[in-house]
């Protein structure tokens, strides 16, 4: 969709100026571990105000005291995606609205693997589940932020997906179909903002040194794997001013 897609090079090997962030205010799920806590780091040292989303007080806690050692501004946002209901989702809405007035990228990292199960043999309990945090709680986020986003200058949107979220593999159960989905959300979401400042994209961070990786794959040598902090330019691209040629995009990291 974007007219002037950028080449590999470009997002890669991204290195943001100094205080590239100052100013914009960055919401990113699932921040207390992995790729989102890398993310929420980097936009942090480059000046941004970072919502920090996770579902456990205490290690929200613990990130917000270290960020705030290094002079990182950062604001917690506990919420159990899981089991969430509305009246939830609307106090995160209104906490930003009060404080900020506005929101300026979303970043929707939060996920769970569940079982790596055949379809016959996969648990309905466990299906529904991620289900419902890998694609369903995106998707109230994104609708109850949408008024936020649009009170932005430049606003961005930018999902985290899987390649099993676009080359189907057996065994990977629920949480591929949820990344079919996060991608099919996000391309018709980029659709209906075409005309809005609002950018929507997605990154496939590829095999990463990660739990959910680990969990997935117990017997592989994660010494072998990128880190978290290694694959962050992508994110910052998108999330970022040099990124907004972008819009319906996906940028696949390679191994």
């Amino acid at each position: 969709m974007s007219k002037d897609a950028a080449t590999p090079a470009d997002w890669l090997e991204y290195a943001p100026k100094a205080q590239s962030f100052e100013n914009r205010i960055v919401l990113v799920t699932g921040s207390t571990a992995g790729i989102g806590e890398a993310v929420a780091r980097a936009l942090g040292t480059l000046g941004a105000t970072v919502i920090l989303h996770g579902r456990s007080k205490r290690k929200l806690e613990a990130l917000h005291e270290e960020l705030a050692a290094d002079g990182i501004e950062s604001v917690c946002a506990q919420l159990d995606l899981s089991r969430a209901q509305g009246d939830h989702y609307q106090e995160l809405v209104d906490s930003i609205e009060e404080r900020f007035g506005r929101l300026d990228g979303l970043l929707h990292n939060a996920s769970i693997l569940g079982d790596r199960s055949p379809i016959e043999h996969h648990d309905i309990g466990v299906w529904q589940r991620v289900m419902h945090v890998n694609l369903t709680a995106p998707f109230i986020l994104t609708r109850c932020l949408l008024p936020l986003l649009k009170a932005s200058a430049m606003p961005a949107i930018v999902f985290t997906t899987s390649t099993v979220g676009h080359v189907p593999k057996a065994y990977w159960g629920a949480y591929s179909v949820s990344k079919f989905g996060v991608e099919g959300l996000a391309r018709m979401l980029a659709i209906e903002l075409e005309q809005t400042a609002i950018r929507v994209n997605l990154v496939n961070p590829g095999a990463t040194r990660t739990s959910m990786r680990r969990q997935a794959y117990p017997a592989e040598d994660a010494k072998k794997l990128r880190t978290a902090e290694s694959i962050v330019g992508p994110y910052l691209y998108l999330l970022g001013i040099e990124g907004r040629a972008l819009h319906g995009e996906r940028l696949d990291c390679q191994p």
